[in-house]
């Protein structure tokens, strides 16, 4: 059995350090993508940059099932992977509504953006109670991807650089440049996105991992008729 990579910091480190410098290039890609106003349908510089197709949000699918598969042939999979995929899934709901009751004009509760801030964490937390190794390293995944995306946007805001780093999406309030970066930048890339990160990831990582496994045991062992 290959040693468990989840045992300490040191190691997960090494576990993802492949993924997170492929996250890396093509965040600085499409930085300058969008700096020098390469195809808006590669590099989509309006807010939010939502369908560039390059980008770091579809990884998240990719290096779920890489992690997944990984720790699985390890000996650190999940104990059932059906619970995996039903955490996941009741994750990915919290973590939606939680967004939705954030960011939803509509809706006017008390501390509605803390508490729906909470619910997101805990859709990410809930997953480590069905995988807490694949867990771990997404988590530590996420932040090595968002941190340099956090701070390429504070330069971003600074500098106004006319990228979907430093968009503002309709009716945004003008604000001086701390709240504003906390809010549109620092908060939802080290909340949400990382929670993202750890709930779909899983998802997509657990769902893997049971349909390897149903392939394993469909397939009968050497020399046997």
């Amino acid at each position: 059995m290959t040693q468990m990579p989840s045992h300490n910091r040191a190691q997960i480190a090494r576990f993802i350090l492949v993924p997170s410098v492929i996250t890396l290039v093509i965040t600085l890609l499409r930085m300058v993508g969008e700096l020098r106003h390469w195809s808006p349908s590669l590099f989509n510089p309006s807010a939010g940059g939502g369908g560039a197709l390059v980008g770091i949000t579809w990884l998240v699918p990719i290096f779920g099932i890489y992690f997944a598969l990984k720790l699985a042939g390890a000996g650190e999979g999940p104990a059932a992977a059906g619970r995996a995929i039903g955490m996941a899934v009741l994750g990915f709901i919290v973590m939606a509504g939680g967004s939705f009751l954030a960011v939803a004009p509509q809706i006017t509760l008390p501390g509605k953006l803390v508490i729906g801030l909470l619910l997101i964490v805990a859709a990410a937390a809930l997953q480590f109670r069905a995988w807490p190794a694949l867990s771990k390293a997404l988590l530590a995944y996420g932040y090595a991807a968002r941190i340099p995306v956090a701070l390429l946007t504070f330069f971003a805001i600074r500098g106004n650089w006319g990228t979907h780093y430093d968009a503002l999406p309709p009716g945004f309030p003008e604000m001086r440049f701390w709240p504003r970066y906390v809010q549109t930048a620092l908060v939802p890339q080290l909340v949400f996105w990382v929670a993202f990160t750890v709930v779909v990831g899983s998802l997509f990582g657990s769902i893997a991992t049971a349909i390897f496994n149903r392939r394993n045991i469909g397939v009968p062992a050497h020399g046997q008729a």
